[in-house]
């Protein structure tokens, strides 16, 4: 079998389980479900998946993926202002947030939707840092930055941003996520040694 055509089977197989979370609890479907959903045998399914588990992830990571893309796209415009390419990856945040809980089913049952909002910002922390780690070194060597533990950086800076996006966790007014926001921001500009309100463009996102 090609690559496009385990690519299309297993798109099947993601297609099947997005339409049955929109009825039923992830913890409610079978593998048995998801199989005659996509119209293949329930057999098939593990070899493009080693679980139930598994093929959530996947899902994750598919309807998420083109906003994340572009932020891995900006970690290479070396010509950008790392402070620049850090805004755009605050808005490629807000954009996937945004996708994601366009995707949520209204009424979900609140353990399943904490479940699947879990794996959603653990996909978008796992992703996102090495490439906001990787613009954080590129402004260090290029003297505009002055911070040793850049991947530390990058996390502390994910975690807020996760978590005030989603606004699950945490629920706030707008006006207590901008506050949130302008701290974190006030944090980036003492810790990377750059001037008050030098940072404040990243208010943009």
């Amino acid at each position: 079998m090609t690559d496009l055509q385990n690519q299309n089977k297993q798109n099947q197989i993601l297609d099947a389980l997005q339409a049955l979370l929109r009825a039923k609890n992830i913890q409610n479907i079978s593998v048995s479900e998801i199989a005659q959903a996509a119209g293949i045998g329930k057999g098939s399914i593990y070899y493009y998946f080693p679980s139930k588990d598994s093929i959530l992830d996947a899902l994750v990571e598919r309807n998420y993926e083109k906003p994340l893309e572009t932020a891995k796209n900006l970690a290479r415009q070396t010509e950008v202002s790392p402070f620049t390419r850090m805004a755009m990856i605050f808005q490629a945040c807000r954009n996937s947030s945004s996708a994601f809980r366009a995707q949520e089913t209204p009424g979900a049952d609140v353990k399943e939707d904490a479940f699947i909002r879990q794996k959603y910002m653990k996909h978008l922390i796992s992703e996102m840092k090495p490439v906001l780690t990787e613009i954080i070194q590129q402004g260090i060597a290029q003297g505009q930055i002055r911070f040793d533990h850049p991947a530390a950086l990058a996390e502390i800076v994910l975690i807020v941003l996760t978590v005030k996006l989603d606004n699950a966790l945490a629920p706030s007014d707008p006006r207590e996520t901008e506050e949130t926001i302008l701290g974190l921001i006030s944090l980036l500009e003492k810790g990377t040694e750059n001037p008050e309100g030098s940072l404040n463009f990243l208010m943009t996102w």
